[in-house]
């Protein structure tokens, strides 16, 4: 009876009208006081001073947040709910107070919005309940299951990856899935190489096949055309580290089998015994893989697996298993470190190998400095920078050891001699610095060829070899630093002059023997005032070359028509006048059948480039196509003539002088990469009160630099004062040699003629006036 009357009253309390409440409210509930309730997930915070009883059902559906609830006036309480077990609503800072209620209600037809704020009371005793309202009879609704947006999307994206051929059936989002690669298929042992990675919200893979000879890898959207729902978060879930002891992982001590199994490798007992070595045996190495259940032929009939311990300060962080088949896998979940860190504690001397056998190979050495890489190595470098350390997920146990590593001034990258072993040691040292570390030279075995690693060395040779190996290593080469070491065949065929120029090639006349010879590699800078005969002297210096050692040369001569060169080429070449006409005089002009000849001399020895549009050559352009005529040709010179002609363009803030520099320089490089002598013509600049005398080097217009950098310096200057001796008279003035091997700073004085073009050698100089 009780009961009856008791409902009967909360009925009509439901549905009298609204009243004021019995008291006024201490202050009203702001939005703000509900915000740590308003996003999901919905929370419970429990008061620590109050002991929770049993919880109260609570329904609230995800997708529907708690501010939508009190915008709509559905959110209803009851007086008679308050005997319930409470939770807690910050409402101040100062004070917790307690909501006490059964469950929370939904209307999904309000009959209007009424603002619950009004009707919320909190009393002195610290509890908040709702007042009494003419609302219809609350209606619970039960959402039936329904697929939600990441389901969608995770199904989307298992499809494209079938249609790619990996089978990610049973992968869950936000963890690393090791499946076999469909490139590789696992390779003879069927390994689970590929590195599967579903992002949490199911919108993204990426994979990466880590063995050596394979290394495929990509990614994958569930929608690449853009879509997306719900926002997509492609950050991963970072999964929590497992905690692991050997207890748990079914660890046992190595069988005779195995201990035998090391005894060929010459690994002793002692040291397996140190570094913690041991064994998983029976059903559990059928199900260690991924957490399948799996057969033992579909992994080689492979019933006891070596378990290398993975320990930090003496504590088992993660384990590496092998099979002796070579079938390889980890304990998912664990920290990735390297195999025998506890071992380079306060050492300043690392050694990093490729794996945990050669880690122990090492110790039979002598080594215990030593530590293994716990994945395997890359197919190839990565030509990408250097990822951040968030990114670089595939060395991040590099990371994850640093403070172990940054101790070391000397690392030795002991890595596998094959092209991944390389590639590995590569990445290692563009993450830990090439300037500390350094590289093995592996031994050859009967064979030929060469160790692959730590342990076949010692398997062949025994441990004194392996440390003399390590103690034999030579630093990491870093690119643009050498050693004299490096450069001594060099050196050697220097010395003995075998390639029969390290004195100079002659120019072909006595006077400038002492004086100036051609070495292939250098850069002479020629000038003088016009009409000196600059262009011609170059010309018969190449006809010489030709003619005493076979030279061929590229010419750059924008003064010159093609035409007119070739006749003052073929002039020398021939030594008769290519006309009869006017400075032909009564000498007889070369015949047909010598112009032919000619001409094939001329295609055979020389190569134009030159620029047939209206553009002005420059000189990165002069350079690339003198490249190709050296590669192409095997020319070995290069003549630019003049520096005037070509495209000067350079940047605003970039003075004449530091363009010339770098021009300079970008010359200079050329030649040397390529063994070609650059003859580079500059003339001067204006010359205020000339007397008639030779100009000096720091006369050419533009920049001082171009005495400065080059190897050689040569003015040309002809007579035109019949007083001061013969008008045919040219003086070579060399005015800087860098090289005292190949000449010295003086002047030579030859003779030109006009008819011919030669240039010959005088017997008597004749003196300065």
């Amino acid at each position: 009876m009780k009961r009856s009357k008791h409902i009967q009253r909360a009925v009509g309390a439901i549905n009298a009208p609204l009243r004021p409440p019995d008291r006024p409210l201490r202050r009203p509930l702001s939005p703000g006081d509900l915000k740590p309730f308003v996003s999901w997930p919905w929370k419970l915070v429990e008061n620590q001073k109050v002991q929770s009883r049993a919880s109260s059902q609570m329904v609230l559906h995800p997708h529907r947040p708690l501010h939508t609830l009190l915008s709509s006036n559905i959110l209803m309480g009851s007086k008679n709910l308050l005997r319930s077990a409470p939770f807690t609503i910050p409402i101040s800072f100062s004070r917790l107070h307690h909501f006490h209620t059964y469950r929370l209600l939904f209307s999904t037809s309000p009959p209007k919005p009424i603002s619950i704020f009004h009707h919320l009371i909190v009393k002195k005793s610290g509890f908040c309940y709702m007042s009494y309202a003419r609302v219809p009879r609350p209606v619970h609704m039960d959402y039936p299951e329904e697929e939600t947006i990441d389901s969608i999307r995770l199904n989307a994206l298992k499809k494209r990856l079938e249609m790619i051929g990996i089978d990610c059936t049973s992968c869950r989002p936000g963890q690393y899935n090791h499946l076999i690669c469909p490139k590789c298929e696992g390779g003879d042992s069927m390994e689970r190489s590929l590195s599967l990675l579903i992002t949490q919200d199911g919108g993204s893979a990426m994979w990466t096949c880590f063995r050596a000879k394979c290394g495929w890898r990509g990614g994958a959207q569930a929608f690449p055309d853009g879509r997306a729902f719900g926002g997509a978060n492609l950050i991963p879930k970072v999964m929590p580290k497992r905690e692991i002891s050997e207890e748990s992982l079914g660890l046992e001590p190595l069988c005779d089998e195995l201990l035998a199994y090391f005894a060929e490798r010459m690994i002793s007992g002692e040291t397996l015994r140190r570094n913690a070595v041991m064994q998983k045996s029976g059903k559990q190495v059928c199900g260690a893989i991924d957490g399948k259940k799996l057969s033992l032929s579909s992994h080689g009939n492979t019933k006891i697996a070596i378990a290398f311990t993975y320990r930090q300060n003496g504590k088992l962080v993660s384990c590496k298993y092998r099979g002796v088949d070579k079938v390889f896998w980890q304990e998912k979940d664990t920290e990735k470190i390297l195999y025998g860190l506890d071992d380079i504690k306060q050492t300043s001397d690392i050694i990093i190998v490729e794996g945990e056998i050669d880690k122990l190979s090492m110790e039979e050495a002598g080594f215990r400095n030593c530590v293994s890489v716990p994945d395997g190595a890359p197919a190839k470098v990565s030509t990408k920078e250097l990822p951040s350390i968030e990114k670089d997920t595939k060395y991040q146990y590099l990371w994850n050891c640093k403070e172990y590593l940054d101790k070391a001034s000397r690392i030795i990258l002991a890595t596998d001699a094959d092209p991944p072993g390389q590639a590995l040691a590569e990445e290692l040292a563009r993450r830990l610095g090439r300037e500390r570390c350094w590289r093995v030279r592996w031994p050859k075995k009967d064979g030929g060829n060469v160790c692959k690693d730590a342990n076949e060395v010692l398997s062949y040779y025994g441990p004194d070899a392996l440390k003399e190996v390590i103690e034999n290593a030579e630093l990491y080469p870093i690119r643009g630093l050498f050693n004299f070491k490096d450069y001594f065949d060099e050196i050697d065929s220097y010395y003995h002059c075998s390639f029969g120029y390290e004195l100079g090639v002659s120019t072909g006349w006595r006077a400038l023997n002492n004086l100036y010879n051609v070495v292939p590699g250098e850069l002479t800078i020629v000038t003088g005032v016009p009409n000196s005969g600059k262009s011609e002297w170059i010309d018969a210096l190449l006809c010489n070359l030709n003619e005493s050692d076979g030279w061929k040369f590229a010419l750059c001569s924008m003064e010159n028509k093609v035409r007119e060169h070739a006749r003052k080429l073929l002039e020398k070449h021939l030594k008769k006048p290519f006309f009869s006409a006017r400075y032909g005089e009564s000498m007889e002009r070369m015949s047909v059948e010598e112009l032919e000849l000619g001409k094939e001399w001329l295609n055979d020895t020389f190569y134009l480039i030159r620029c047939e549009d209206d553009c002005l050559p420059s000189v990165k352009w002069v350079l690339e196509l003198a490249k190709a005529v050296v590669l192409r040709h095997g020319v070995r010179g290069l003549v630019i003539d003049p520096y005037n002609e070509l495209d000067h363009q350079r940047p605003p803030n970039q003075t004449e002088t530091e363009y010339v520099s770098q021009m300079l320089t970008k010359i200079k490089r050329f030649a040397q990469h390529h063994a070609c002598h650059v003859w580079f013509v500059a003339h001067p600049r204006q010359l205020h009160h000339w007397v008639g005398g030779p100009p000096n080097l720091y006369d050419i217009s533009g920049s001082a630099h171009f005495i400065n950098k080059c190897d050689n310096g040569i003015v040309i200057h002809r007579n035109r004062d019949p007083q001061a001796g013969p008008l045919d008279q040219v003086q070579i003035c060399v005015r800087k040699i860098r090289n005292k091997v190949i000449g010295n700073i003086g002047d030579a004085f030859l003779s030109y003629n006009r008819t011919t073009g030669e240039f010959k050698d005088i017997d008597e100089t004749p003196s300065k006036n």
